[in-house]
């Protein structure tokens, strides 16, 4: 399939969906029709080619399925088909108009589902991924993902969840669950959870995509907007951050092969609503980003990025802030202050023992025992870091730093 059917098909994916759910309700079942139309057209289009309408021929092709998907559990949904013979033929035309972007998300990222049951249901649904692209993002079997996402569907039926846009009353709380699910995968593709690759590029991709969707349905959000700035600038390193296979670090990296049109792009957003009111945390971190992005890796201002660590942390303290703070306030005023507040956090604010935090609290803890000269003792912390991640390039990096002391 060409690069331009499958973005084609990607991006016309919730409008199919949501104008089935709408019309029938059942997201279970429109859902696995809408993937069933996009199967159909991934396999015709490139010899056929691409519609007049390819929306319409998209909604054509899913409601004809569901209709026989409903007429093949008709026990179960006798209420629906009798509907669904009386009443007129589906609109394609009518709901072409409509964006259903945003009224997707917030039913994927409803709060009866969990995080990672939010996330899959999201590259599925509204990102049109396969369940097999999913699972192979996320290191699993398909059997295994299908049951994750199937349970989905089963929770939104049972908790009631409908197709409606948000009210006034909640619709900052449900939009703050779609920005989360957004950030977990664009996080998951930029540094993987396991695996032989560090980055995993499909999912990046898509969250950039599925975020800019969201910017064209909340234009004024500044938040919305501060995410995608964020993704953008870190997306701008990608090339950067490794050589040969192996990791570089930040510091190290060849600001020449960052992406200067991420950067330019990026920056301008933050800029463009960093003074609208209070920052909220994607804001903050896309300031972040930004400063990291300005000049060469020497010449960060990392005063300034402590400072709006300690504003981050005051909104959301969680141990990777709290950690990310560490590392900026040791690189402002040394790796002794760093150390300090390292363990001031361990002390009183009982960083979370789960094994993503115990590694990178090692880690961590380990480079700024190196910098005062602790090898030993740097050295021990390296391997345990290794030893909690499955990602076999950040494993050779650190027992590299384990063995090989600067």
């Amino acid at each position: 399939m060409t690069p331009s059917i499958e973005d084609l098909l990607r991006a016309e994916a919730p409008q199919v969906l949501g104008a089935l759910v709408r019309r029938f309700g059942h997201f279970e079942i429109a859902e696995d029709a809408t993937q069933e139309a996009l199967l159909s057209a991934s396999r015709s289009w490139p010899v056929d080619g691409i519609p007049d309408n390819p929306r319409s021929r998209l909604i054509r092709i899913a409601y004809r399925r569901m209709i026989d998907m409903l007429r093949a559990d008709q026990a179960r949904h006798r209420r629906e088909i009798d509907a669904a013979a009386r009443a007129e033929p589906l609109r394609t035309a009518h709901h072409s108009d409509i964006d259903d972007s945003l009224t997707l998300l917030l039913l994927c990222c409803h709060p009866a589902l969990g995080h990672t049951a939010q996330v899959a249901l999201t590259l599925r649904a509204v990102g049109g991924l396969t369940t097999a692209e999913i699972a192979h993002a996320y290191g699993t079997s398909e059997a295994t993902m299908g049951t994750r996402i199937s349970r989905a569907k089963h929770q939104l039926a049972k908790a009631g969840a409908r197709f409606t846009p948000p009210t006034d009353a909640d619709r900052d709380q449900r939009l703050a669950a779609v920005l989360r699910a957004l950030y977990l995968i664009f996080n998951e593709g930029y540094t993987a959870t396991a695996g032989g690759e560090l980055v995993r590029v499909d999912l990046t991709a898509e969250a950039v995509r599925l975020t800019r969707m969201l910017r064209e349905t909340a234009p004024g959000d500044a938040e919305v907007t501060g995410l995608l700035a964020l993704m953008l600038l870190t997306e701008s390193r990608r090339a950067a951050r490794t050589r040969a296979g192996e990791l570089v670090p930040l510091d190290e990296q060849d600001p020449a092969r960052w992406n200067h049109s991420l950067i330019e792009e990026g920056t301008a957003l933050i800029d463009s609503v960093w003074n609208h009111g209070p920052a909220g945390p994607y804001q903050i971190q896309a300031a972040i980003a930004a400063l990291h992005a300005a000049g060469e890796p020497g010449e960060t201002d990392w005063h300034q990025i402590a400072l709006l660590y300690l504003w981050l942390e005051r909104l959301t303290p969680t141990p990777p802030v709290q950690l990310a703070r560490v590392v900026a306030v040791a690189r402002a005023y040394g790796p002794a202050r760093g150390l300090a507040l390292l363990d001031h956090l361990d002390r009183h604010h009982h960083l979370d023992r789960n094994p993503l935090t115990r590694q990178r609290e090692h880690a961590v803890r380990a480079h700024l025992l190196q910098q005062i000269g602790d090898q030993a003792a740097a050295a021990q912390l390296f391997r345990r870091a290794a030893d909690l991640t499955s990602n076999t390039v950040e494993q050779r990096y650190l027992r590299a730093k384990a063995d090989h002391p600067d």
